[in-house]
């Protein structure tokens, strides 16, 4: 019993260092990635050559992308689907057709 304990444990200390690293996928940005972040704060109205009024400039650009960003997100906040075109008759009534056979082996219970 002692063994197998030393050998989960072992096993445990083994892997943990190869899960950690398979979790960590950042990688560091690209200059191309960087030139069109840029680019698009530099259309959301962020001047780099305003560094008198720096963190209101670029915090009024990034809000601006958000913005921009989530009102395509929230096309579908519900998570069951676009709306159907279709229509439904949920939540109607059955129409159940009405036994007239008396000679059921349930009739009366």
């Amino acid at each position: 019993m002692n063994s197998l304990i030393k050998a989960v444990a072992l096993a445990v200390i083994v892997a943990a260092p190869a899960v950690s690293f398979a979790q960590s996928n950042q990688q560091p940005l690209t200059r191309a990635q960087v030139r069109a972040e840029l680019v698009e704060l530099e259309k959301a109205g962020y001047n780099p050559n305003d560094w008198i009024n720096y963190p209101e400039n670029i915090q009024a650009a990034q809000a601006k992308i958000a913005a921009a960003r989530d009102t395509g997100a929230q096309a579908d906040v519900s998570g069951y689907g676009a709306n159907s075109v279709a229509t439904s008759q949920s939540g109607r009534r059955a129409v159940v057709p009405v036994a007239t056979d008396r000679s059921s082996v349930y009739f009366g219970h």
